[in-house]
């Protein structure tokens, strides 16, 4: 069952993607992100409401909250680093680095949560770090140069956080409901998001949103409720090391609905990263 639900999360992350790019044409991308997490807040908690788990709160140990709201912290830092790197550098060098995540996520898995280590699973994050790097393709921004020092540790910053996203997560998902966890954790995004909205003067900003576009975020916030609902319930039975690449196949949607809808192409070379990150997964999965 828990593949199923990595597979669900995988469909609705890759959902969110094109239904938040539908919503950003004019609304500030970090306005948009704050109003999308009210959303995924109400879902998260209505899920709880609605599967009874609310009742484990009182059961939940320190440590458990301890490490949830560490992840939810870790997920917030990695928006604030990662937006900060692209403002202070060219996007073809910040968006690499931030996107080793994945490889990091599935390293720190084999190494601190004991989920073993084998040739074939060195093979796969060979693949998948291959894959996404090919995915990249070099754009000319026309960014100004900027202190190298400055934007090169926001974007590590913004990979590191990232994966320990994951890693803190599966260790606090462990000791709670699944929906319960996901709710606590959606909190703490929730806060820093607005915290970020505030403190950059964006705050005049969301009046101005358009109506059609508060739509597509609505939508785009339901999506992202339930493929977190669906991660963090797969991350409790199944190994992360596993579910975290499964929950990145969501490249996969959004190229497909990329096509459909914006009729976005792949060139040969994004296509054969893709090729990579789906072979690197899938031999994860057999293993």
């Amino acid at each position: 069952m828990w593949m199923l639900y990595a597979v669900g999360s995988s469909f609705f992350a890759g959902i969110t993607a094109i239904l938040a790019k539908c919503g950003i044409k004019k609304t500030d991308s970090d306005v948009a992100t704050a109003i999308r997490t009210i959303v995924v807040l109400v879902f998260s908690w209505l899920m709880v409401l609605i599967t009874g788990s609310g009742k484990g709160i009182a059961q939940i140990s320190e440590k458990t909250l301890l490490f949830l709201i560490l992840s939810g912290l870790a997920t917030g830092a990695s928006w604030i680093c990662y937006f900060h790197a692209l403002q202070k550098g060219d996007v073809n060098k910040v968006v690499p680095i931030d996107k080793s995540s994945t490889v990091l996520t599935i390293l720190l898995a084999l190494i601190f949560l004991g989920e073993g280590i084998s040739v074939g699973k060195i093979a796969a994050v060979v693949l998948i770090g291959g894959g996404t790097l090919l995915m990249i393709d070099r754009k000319d921004t026309g960014a100004k140069q900027e202190n190298q020092k400055d934007w090169l540790i926001y974007a590590v910053l913004s990979a590191v956080f990232a994966s320990l996203t994951a890693i803190l997560g599966k260790i606090g998902i462990q000791g709670v409901e699944s929906n319960l966890g996901t709710a606590i954790r959606t909190t703490v995004v929730l806060v820093m998001s607005w915290l970020m909205v505030f403190i950059t003067g964006k705050g005049k900003e969301i009046r101005k949103t358009d109506r059609k576009e508060l739509g597509f975020i609505t939508l785009s916030g339901l999506a992202t409720g339930t493929s977190w609902l669906c991660y963090y319930r797969a991350l409790q039975d199944g190994p992360a090391s596993v579910v975290v690449p499964v929950d990145k196949l969501s490249i996969l949607v959004t190229v497909l609905f990329s096509w459909l809808v914006f009729h976005e192409k792949l060139s040969k070379k994004s296509a054969l990263g893709l090729g990579c990150m789906v072979g690197g997964t899938l031999l994860l999965t057999m293993l």
